[in-house]
C-alpha cells in the first residue's frame, strides 16, 4: 500500500489528470502486491459505479447548461444585473457575482461556469478600469457558486454516494448560496471603498423593468425544477430532462438565438463533458474499491472517533482534512472515495446528512481555486490570459471569504435544512 500511495503522490506532482492518477494507482496496486486475483473484478468495479439511475441527471443537466448558453442566457444574466448593481461603486465586480449567482441556477458546474465567464467578464471589467487579475480572481471566485445554488452536479453525485435526498440537497444548498454570494459582495464593497472605485449613473426603471422582462424565460428553468421537485411531479433525476425541453424552447421560441445548426456542438460538447466526468467517477470507484480492499477507510473512521466524541470537533477537523485533500485531488474524485468513509461516522455523531453533504460538497468546492492543482484556478489563467502566481495572489481574500462562509454554514445547520423542513 505504501508503494501505491508513493505511486498516487508522484503522478500528482506530475500532474497526470486526476482519473488516471488513481486508474494508475490501482494497477500498480494489484501489480505490487501480487493480487493478480484482483484483475478479474476491476473492470466490474469500473462499471459498478455509474449504475445508478441518479447518474442519469449530469448528462442531461450539462445538456441544459449548453442549451441555455447557445440560448443567449449569459448576456440576459449580464445586462439583467447590470442594471441592478452597475451603478455602485465596483458596480461591475458586483455584476460578476450576481450573474453568476444566476447562471449558477441553470448550469450547476464550476469548471464550466467559470470558463464561460472568464471569456467575458474580465475583458469587460478591464475596460472598466479594473486590473485583470482581479477581474479573474472575482469571476473564479464567483464561479464556486455553481455547484452550490440548485441544480447542482456535485450535490446529485453526492446524494447517489450517500443515498441523502437529492431533491433536499438541491433546496438546502439555496441560502448557502446566497451566505456565499454576500460574503463575496462585502468583500468586494470593501475593496471598493479602499481603493476609491469610481461609480456610474444609476439604470432607469424602465431599463430595469425592461431586462427583468427579457430574463424572466431564462429563469423560468430553475423555477420549473424547483417547483416541479417540491410538488412531486418529477424526481430530481427526471428534473435534468424537463430543464432540457424548457432551455430548448426559450432558446427557440423566446430568445431565437439557438439554431438548428447549434445542436452538434451542443451534443458533442456534452459528450466530452459527462465522457470526463463519468470516467472519473468509474476510476474514482476503483480507486476507492482498493483502500476498502486495505480496510482504509475503517482505520481513518477509528481514528476520527478516538480523537473527538464532540461533533462541532468533528466537523473541525473534517473541514481541515477536506481542504488539504481539495488542495490535491479532483473534488468529485474525492467525494466519490470519501464519503462512504464519512457516512458511517455522521450517524454516530448525529449529523444530518443532508447538512453534511452540503458542508461536504462546498469544501471540496472551494479545492477548485486552492493551488497546487486548484482545476478552476488554471481555467481562469488560461482563459484570462492572467499568470498564475499574480491570480493566486488576487484569490486569496475571496477564499478567506469562502472560509469564513464555510464555517458559518457547518456550525448553523440551519441554513441548509430550514429550506427542506419548511417546504415539506
Amino acid at each position: 500500500m505504501t508503494a501505491a500511495l508513493i505511486v498516487f503522490i508522484i503522478l500528482l506532482f506530475l500532474q497526470v489528470p486526476i482519473a488516471f492518477v488513481l486508474g494508475i494507482t490501482t494497477i500498480a496496486y494489484i501489480i505490487l502486491t501480487g493480487n493478480m486475483g484482483l484483475t478479474a473484478t476491476a473492470p466490474q468495479r469500473l462499471y459498478s459505479g455509474l449504475e445508478n439511475y441518479g447518474m442519469l441527471a449530469v448528462p442531461l443537466f450539462m445538456m441544459a447548461g449548453e442549451l441555455m448558453n447557445f440560448g443567449g442566457i449569459t448576456t440576459r444574466l449580464i445586462d439583467f444585473s447590470k442594471t441592478l448593481v452597475g451603478h455602485f461603486r465596483g458596480g461591475l465586480a458586483y455584476v460578476n457575482v450576481i450573474a453568476n449567482m444566476l447562471l449558477s441556477a441553470i448550469m450547476g458546474s464550476a469548471t464550466a461556469q467559470i470558463a464561460m465567464m472568464s471569456r467575458t467578464m474580465v475583458p469587460s471589467m478591464e475596460k472598466e478600469g479594473y486590473s485583470r487579475e482581479f477581474g479573474a480572481a472575482t469571476t473564479a471566485a464567483s464561479g464556486l457558486l455553481g455547484p452550490i445554488i440548485p441544480p447542482s452536479m456535485i450535490f446529485i453525485i453526492y446524494g447517489v454516494a450517500s443515498g441523502a435526498s437529492i431533491s433536499d440537497m438541491f433546496i438546502g444548498g439555496v441560502l448557502p448560496g446566497v451566505v456565499l454570494a454576500l460574503a463575496f459582495i462585502v468583500l468586494i464593497g470593501y475593496t471598493g471603498s479602499k481603493e476609491k472605485w469610481p461609480t456610474q449613473e444609476r439604470a432607469p426603471i424602465s431599463l430595469i423593468t425592461k431586462s427583468f422582462i427579457s430574463v424572466i424565460p431564462a429563469l423560468l428553468v430553475p423555477v420549473i425544477i424547483i417547483a416541479g421537485i417540491l410538488s412531486g411531479v418529477f424526481t430530481a433525476t427526471e428534473s435534468a430532462a424537463v430543464a432540457c425541453v424548457v432551455a430548448l424552447l426559450v432558446g427557440f421560441f423566446f430568445y431565437k438565438e439557438l439554431k438548428i445548426k447549434h445542436l452538434p456542438s451542443i451534443l458533442v460538447n456534452t459528450a466530452v463533458t459527462t465522457a470526463t466526468i463519468t470516467m472519473l467517477i468509474a476510476m474514482a470507484n476503483l480507486f476507492g474499491w482498493m483502500l476498502s480492499f486495505e480496510q482504509v477507510p475503517q482505520n481513518i473512521a477509528s481514528w476520527m472517533v478516538s480523537l473527538t466524541e464532540s461533533p462541532l470537533v468533528f466537523l473541525l477537523i473534517v473541514n481541515i482534512f477536506l481542504l488539504i485533500v481539495g488542495m490535491f485531488m479532483d473534488g468529485i474524485a474525492a467525494l466519490i472515495i470519501l464519503v462512504p468513509i464519512f457516512m458511517p461516522l455522521i450517524a454516530n455523531y448525529g449529523i444530518d446528512p443532508v447538512h453534511f453533504g452540503v458542508v461536504i460538497c462546498i469544501n471540496l468546492t472551494i479545492g477548485l481555486l486552492t493551488p497546487p492543482v486548484g482545476a478552476g484556478l488554471y481555467i481562469a489563467s488560461s482563459l484570462a490570459d492572467v499568470k498564475l502566481e499574480t491570480l493566486i495572489k488576487s484569490i486569496w481574500p475571496f477564499l478567506i471569504a469562502s472560509f469564513i462562509s464555510l464555517l458559518i454554514i457547518t456550525y448553523w445547520p440551519d441554513l441548509v435544512l430550514w429550506l427542506p423542513t419548511i417546504l415539506k
